[in-house]
């Protein structure tokens, strides 16, 4: 009896020890590189599902990058021009923070305010961002309506 509660016991910190480091490592993973922005989305906040106005990049701002790395490391570069000849025009660069448990993720710029997200999507080649700043009320109905970014590789 003794040797089965203490194969319990063990079995129990093993599979417990290192969870949240594991996915942590595992999330950031899937957010490390670079994303482009396909689609920005402003939602209604009455329902959560109402798409009140959608800007897809076109032109340069097409080509717009945000990085992020595994060190907490993260910048976005904006291209500006006129057709096929696009110019990068601002790099901001920067720190994050992610918390598994809420999906919360922070980014700090350089030179600007922290800004807080929630990560709806995380896959290797998707990622969706709900925007926790500054949404407001876009549709009239007295309800704070929020925005969402779209990224791919």
């Amino acid at each position: 009896m003794k040797k089965q509660l203490l194969l319990f016991a063990f079995s129990a910190l093993a599979l417990s020890s290192c969870s949240d480091d594991d996915i942590q490592g595992y999330e950031m993973d899937m957010m490390k590189g670079e994303w482009k922005t396909v689609k920005r989305e402003v939602i209604s906040g009455k329902d959560d599902k109402t798409v009140i106005s959608t800007d897809v990049p076109t032109g340069c701002s097409a080509k717009n990058i945000t990085e992020y790395r595994t060190d907490y490391y993260t910048s976005y570069s904006a291209y500006t021009g006129v057709g096929a000849d696009c110019q990068l025009n601002t790099k901001s660069e920067g720190t994050y923070d992610y918390n598994t448990d809420t999906k919360e993720l922070v980014i700090k710029y350089k030179n600007d305010s922290p800004r807080k997200y929630q990560v709806v999507v995380l896959t290797s080649s998707e990622m969706r961002l709900k925007q926790m700043f500054n949404n407001i009320d876009e549709n009239g109905d007295m309800i704070i309506d929020v925005s969402y970014i779209s990224y791919k590789r």
